[in-house]
């Protein structure tokens, strides 16, 4: 029998190629997002229900999730993909735009993973994914609210993973770093674009900016790269919890888990703090 997968946030980026991705390896798919009437890629892909869910409106959650049930039977594993980064000095961020951070990549995935659990409970079974990023283990200047909001995610998700297993229910989480073609920076510097820094910033955020522009340089996952890891931690059958999804941040990642805390942070103050 064809599995089944519920992915949010499949408009455009990673979610539509792991819309993709699942649908080309014979599962059915649930592809949502906030305008599907605007989608017709993913509709005119065989078994694959393009239908409407915004993390922030918990009735279309509900919604999503009966009609994918409704038309495939089940549905046996979600990926919680849909989520967004603010970019920009802590301080020039107004107090609605960090709620809407966390609305967003928290609590929309709460609300999501809240909805299906009773039907993961009543089929003895169940696969949850998230993705994280690497900002969920390591920190990085510019983006604390987005830092703040993946670390909240990974700690939620182990959590949780200890919880469920008692029903039979497995929670992963994908961690993936800079990925080319995704809409992401595109909207995290749309975002900056609507923050005004005080001025006393400036020599940080010029350095922080050339640092960042040389860390895009070397990016080379692409969204297939990443599509295929959240498919593998899908399918590899184990209840491991993380996956390290771009090589990019494996330097860091490492750095964090397996150096001391004197180590990582003499290594993130040396690349992000003015010398005096």
């Amino acid at each position: 029998m064809k599995r089944t997968v519920l992915i949010t946030g499949t408009s455009s980026g990673l979610g539509k190629t792991a819309a993709k991705y699942f649908a080309g390896r014979g599962w059915n798919v649930v592809a949502t997002m906030r305008a599907p009437e605007k989608e017709s890629e993913l509709a005119a892909l065989e078994d694959v229900l393009v239908t409407r869910l915004d993390v922030v409106d918990r009735a279309s959650i509900e919604a999503a999730i009966a009609g994918g049930i409704a038309r495939f039977g089940k549905i046996d594993a979600v990926v919680n993909n849909a989520g967004f980064g603010l970019f920009g000095v802590f301080e020039s961020i107004s107090r609605q735009k960090c709620q809407e951070q966390f609305d967003i990549n928290v609590f929309g995935v709460m609300d999501v993973t809240r909805a299906i659990l009773p039907h993961f409970r009543k089929n003895k079974g169940g696969l949850i994914i998230n993705v994280s990023s690497g900002a969920g283990v390591f920190t990085l200047p510019m983006l604390s609210l987005y830092c703040a909001s993946k670390f909240a995610l990974e700690g939620f998700s182990e959590a949780l993973s200890y919880e469920l297993a008692s029903q039979n229910i497995v929670v992963k989480i994908v961690e993936p770093g800079g990925v080319l073609s995704t809409n992401f920076g595109k909207r995290s510097g749309a975002e900056a674009a609507q923050n005004n820094s005080p001025a006393d910033y400036d020599d940080f955020v010029a350095g922080a900016n050339a640092i960042f522009a040389s860390l895009r340089g070397q990016r080379l996952a692409t969204e297939e790269d990443v599509a295929k890891v959240i498919f593998d931690a899908a399918t590899d059958g184990t209840n491991r919890l993380r996956y390290v999804a771009t090589e990019d941040i494996q330097p860091l990642v490492k750095a964090r888990r397996e150096t001391s805390e004197e180590q990582y942070i003499e290594l993130m103050r040396s690349r992000y703090m003015a010398k005096k």
